[in-house]
């Protein structure tokens, strides 16, 4: 358990972070969710998907290899060729 003033401080600022890296998290895994079950070729859920993993990638939840890897799967996932 933190003890000095500044852990404390530290500890409630990182679960005022939690909540909003849980929310953009659930973001990333509905977008996918939704490109799995969407048709080929829907422009749309590309973008939707790439708009979510690219704002993790921005705040730090997934690298950027990552990122493109996730982006790569989705693309090859939705393409009409």
């Amino acid at each position: 358990m933190a003890i000095t003033k500044s852990a404390k401080k530290a500890h409630r600022a990182g679960l005022r972070k939690k909540v909003f890296n849980d929310a953009r998290k659930k973001a990333v895994s509905a977008a996918m969710k939704g490109a799995r079950s969407a048709k080929k070729g829907d422009v749309a859920a590309i973008a939707l998907v790439y708009k979510a993993i690219d704002k993790a990638a921005k705040r730090g939840l997934m690298t950027k290899n990552t990122a493109a890897r996730r982006k790569a799967k989705v693309a090859k996932l939705l393409s009409t060729k």
